[in-house]
């Protein structure tokens, strides 16, 4: 919905949606003839809308208590781009969110909204949609009367109210649901309307606040695809905030990766999983074995790695460290191959468990050391399963992996 739509929600109701007397949606939508051209006229006029709203933030630092929540955010989103802001809990998502979207005012930094500095804007006037997890729907008001509230709030006229109402409902697939309150209708259901009465007053951003956190994988799953056709359809500048590393993934163009108040990588899905420039990216999205090491050589086109359990790895790049630097290296599961004979390069395992999963079958293992590893492997009907406590040699891609200093922050090499 429009940010702070919800202080005004008492005084106006009665001017949104005339109650009792006032049908928003009529029982058919035959009077308007072409529905396909009516969704299309607000699509076209929507995306004209969001034309150029390029949103840039630069240096955003807040804090709570004396205690910083943000420091130096800084990132930008293309006018009609999707990206997503993605974090654990507690790392500063919701205060830059906040901050965006007027609720808050900044200790410092600049965001700007097509060209246009949003410090002296009130969060009313900021042209900003939202959609919470929560759904944020008013109890006693019909769907209709929800995706209304933001547009009586802009004061368009009672006509256009109607018109936009229905055309909403089309185009989120609930045409016949404009009568019903929130409580009859199922959370997918809901979330529908609330993305419905975001876009409904034609926001120049959208902002997404954890929006599928509290739906199931197949729900979640189906509504990520009519978000993603839809914002692509209208053109409307999008951040999602949210910890779900898959949600990002699947919906986001580029993702911005914060942790402990920092911004930690800003990049495309593929290139943070594929490139992460720190240990907490590669660790954060995606599975990844870990092993510590120490340098113990380096030469111009490789670098050996001496393991705890005194293994050796030798990486095919020369890496900035020095000679007995302490490093970590990290790999991802499909990197692994397991195999029933001993090699030079293998490392010698025990499988703890193997779990077919859809196309996939995930072993665990542990290192002579106790050190716990995984291995994935594409699935067929003759895959063999090991059993558990089988001996087994694991050779890691070395191409694939990834070395770190001890210190978390520290960069990939």
């Amino acid at each position: 919905m429009q940010i702070a739509a919800f202080t005004a929600m008492i005084d106006t109701v009665g001017n949104i949606v005339d109650r009792p007397n006032l049908c928003l949606v009529p029982q058919s939508l035959e009077r308007f003839g072409n529905t396909g051209q009516l969704k299309g006229t607000f699509m076209a006029e929507t995306s004209k809308a969001a034309e150029g709203k390029h949103l840039s933030i630069r240096g955003l630092t807040h804090s709570y208590g004396g205690q910083n929540a943000i420091s130096d955010i800084s990132f930008e989103i293309e006018a009609g781009e999707i990206v997503a802001l993605l974090g654990p809990s507690g790392c500063g998502k919701s205060t830059v969110l906040r901050a965006i979207a007027g609720l808050i005012q900044p200790k410092s930094g600049v965001i700007k909204l097509g060209g246009q500095d949003l410090a002296n804007v009130s969060a009313r006037s900021r042209g900003i949609g939202m959609v919470f997890q929560n759904y944020a729907l008013f109890p006693h008001l019909t769907v209709a009367e929800n995706i209304a509230y933001p547009l009586a709030c802009q004061q368009v006229p009672r006509a256009k109210r109607r018109e936009r109402v229905e055309e909403m409902l089309s185009l989120v697939q609930l045409k016949s649901y404009g009568n019903r309150l929130p409580r009859e209708l199922s959370g997918g259901q809901q979330q529908r309307v609330a993305v419905a009465r975001a876009i409904a007053g034609r926001p120049s951003l959208l902002l997404l606040d954890e929006p599928f956190g509290a739906l199931d994988r197949a729900l979640r799953f189906d509504l990520q695809v009519e978000l993603l056709h839809l914002q692509k359809t209208l053109g409307i500048t999008t951040l999602i905030v949210t910890h779900d590393q898959e949600e990002a993934q699947s919906l986001a163009g580029r993702l911005v990766l914060m942790n402990k108040g920092n911004v930690e990588q800003i990049d495309t899905p593929m290139a943070v999983y594929d490139r992460p420039k720190t240990l907490f990216v590669n660790t954060f999205i995606g599975q990844a074995n870990v092993l510590h090491g120490t340098v113990e050589r380096l030469d111009a086109d490789a670098t050996s790695i001496a393991l705890v359990n005194g293994k050796a790895i030798a990486l095919p790049r020369r890496l900035n460290f020095t000679i007995g630097s302490k490093v970590t290296m990290t790999f991802r599961p499909e990197d692994v191959r397991l195999s029933a004979n001993p090699s030079d390069l293998a490392l010698p395992a025990r499988v703890t468990v193997s779990v077919p999963l859809g196309p996939t079958l995930v072993h665990d293992l542990l290192l002579d050391d106790g050190t716990g590893l995984r291995a994935s492997q594409v699935r067929s009907p003759s895959t063999f399963i090991p059993e558990p406590g089988a001996q087994l040699f694991a050779e890691i891609d070395t191409a694939r992996c990834h070395a770190f200093p001890s210190e978390p922050e520290a960069s990939s090499q």
